[in-house]
């Protein structure tokens, strides 16, 4: 069993930055971020392999978001950078049972509670 928790979460004015993290209990592979805006389906937004060699973003983050893994520390992190208010919702770290990243959140077995992330215009 995999238990995962985000932190970093916050109110930030568009063009700002913030750094989510995401801490894991228990082996891990294939992680992602995902989020939810009010209304709209969850959605993709990064994926990294379990060594971290390999990463996937959605177009929409492209360029401005990067994850990456510490797997000493077994936390997973989303910098954001030149935040738009389209980006305010809940965003959640994802556990696979894959080794590659994975785009499509039924292919994740271990959620988080989720962050919520608001960027004000």
């Amino acid at each position: 069993q995999v238990q995962l928790v985000e932190s970093g979460g916050g109110l930030v004015q568009a063009g700002g930055f913030l750094r989510l993290s995401c801490a894991a209990s228990g082996r891990t592979f294939s992680m992602g971020w995902f989020r939810q805006a009010p209304g709209k389906e969850r959605e993709f937004v990064a994926a990294i392999s379990w060594s971290g060699d390999s990463t996937y973003y959605a177009d929409s983050v492209k360029g401005r978001f990067t994850i990456s893994r510490d797997n000493a520390k077994d936390t997973l992190y989303l910098h954001m950078n030149s935040l738009k208010p389209e980006d305010t919702a809940v965003y959640y770290c994802a556990a696979s049972l894959a080794t590659d990243p994975r785009t499509r959140s039924y292919e994740y077995a271990y959620w988080g509670q989720g962050t919520q992330v608001t960027v004000s215009s």
